[in-house]
């Protein structure tokens, strides 16, 4: 066998090793799979339903507000919870709700019963169960993506997401023109149920735990958190960076790109799913690569380069007046912040123990989302005041700025 095909044999053994090596990764991966694919229709065509309902970016900006807030209520709580009690009975618990609020919601839409309050109710409890889902998940990651398969389990993750994050859009997209969202709705709400029996496999794992003591101490557990965050400056200045970063990129990709596509180019509603599609396509080239190493070095400015990289592509999107120059920005934009994700994730998977992590990955949402919600109604309310282009060019320039402001730091600069 020549050298070079050696490497190639070795660089697929990488990414079968996760299933081999674990017997909780499959489980773990096909549940979740099978979960976003639904999420990824939902999140085409919601937006499409609340322009068609109300043909406001305020009012899609409130939408995205009233998901984000009980993240920022209930987070510092939720970490905690998760590290005191069964992470898998958690997220077993949230599928079922979440299945039950998405067939409301298709049966609502397949009786044109849908109205803005509804959709405003619904964002809410549904930002509920993920401010609880999403730390136990982290939480099961962590412990699931062991030192010898952790590179190759994040990358194997992230792109399998990502390529849901193409199909799903490009189904979205076609049910939403061809039939209705309804269908959509009732898809995702299906997904729900699939994601729970791969997850049933999974409630003989066994974690370590602080233990639950007779007086919760929210406010202990919590500084504990903090603590582990204080003792990296890439944890605690990336957290801090990313409460500015998410409000402008969540808004621009949440709010101002639908609109840019529905209304201002008036394109059919399938371009924003594929225009979604490419940015999932840019994150599963950028995958593939990441995953192909064991370690890379400079991490710091490798992840704030994929940031900026980011903001440019945002920036180059109000002057691609076609399909295909939407599709290269959101490609590139896709890889940029996989870049960064990867790089994130596998850090924290590094440096904070694991019976601390549900607690550290929720202060990380908290500290990444907090200001998302205030951010969601600014920048529709801007965007309806200043103009909606005005906005997203701004909002792509603070992007780039403050990544490579970070850059500065000798903590960021030389994290490796």
């Amino acid at each position: 066998m020549s050298s070079l095909e050696t490497r190639r044999f070795e660089r697929e053994l990488t990414f079968i090793q996760p299933f081999k090596k674990s017997q909780y990764f499959s489980a773990l991966f096909f549940g979740q799979v099978f979960s976003l694919l639904g999420s990824s229709i939902t999140n085409v065509i919601l937006p499409v339903v609340v322009l068609q309902l109300s043909n406001s970016t305020a009012k899609m900006g409130m939408v995205m507000a009233l998901y984000m807030l009980p993240f920022v209520l209930l987070l510092p709580f939720s970490g905690v919870l998760v590290d005191k009690l069964n992470k898998i009975y958690i997220m077993l618990l949230v599928d079922l709700i979440r299945f039950i609020f998405l067939t409301i919601l298709a049966i609502l839409a397949f009786s044109d019963g849908l109205n803005m309050m509804f959709l405003f109710v619904f964002m809410f409890l549904l930002g509920c169960m993920d401010s609880f889902f999403q730390p136990a998940y982290s939480s099961v990651r962590a412990k699931v993506f062991t030192p010898d398969i952790r590179n190759a389990a994040n990358s194997i993750t992230q792109i399998s997401f990502h390529g849901l994050k193409i199909f799903g859009p490009i189904l979205g997209g076609v049910l939403i023109t061809s039939v209705s969202s309804a269908w959509g709705f009732g898809i995702d709400a299906f997904t729900y149920i699939i994601s729970f029996i791969f997850l049933l496999s999974l409630r003989t794992l066994e974690f370590q735990t602080s233990g639950v003591t007779k007086e919760l101490s929210i406010k202990k557990d919590f500084i504990e958190g903090i603590d582990v965050l204080k003792q990296q400056s890439w944890l605690w200045i990336t957290i801090l960076a990313f409460s500015f970063i998410n409000i402008f990129t969540g808004g621009i990709i949440r709010i101002l790109i639908p609109w840019l596509i529905n209304v201002y180019h008036e394109f059919e509603p399938v371009v924003y799913g594929l225009v979604l599609s490419a940015s999932g396509a840019g994150a599963i080239i950028c995958g593939i690569i990441f995953g192909l190493r064991k370690e890379w070095s400079r991490r710091g400015p490798l992840a704030y380069g994929g940031v900026a990289i980011c903001g440019i592509s945002l920036l180059v999107t109000p002057f691609a007046s076609s399909v295909p120059l939407l599709m290269i920005c959101m490609f590139v934009n896709g890889a940029g912040l996989m870049l960064f994700g990867l790089i994130w994730e596998t850090s924290l998977q590094e440096l904070v123990p694991e019976e601390k992590f549900g607690r550290v990955a929720s202060l990380d949402m908290l500290g990444s989302f907090a200001l998302l919600p205030l951010g969601y109604l600014l920048i529709g309310w801007i965007a309806e005041a200043a103009g909606e282009i005005q906005t997203l060019v701004f909002s792509s320039i603070i992007i780039i700025v403050v990544s490579a402001g970070v850059m500065f730091n000798k903590g960021i600069r030389n994290f490796n």
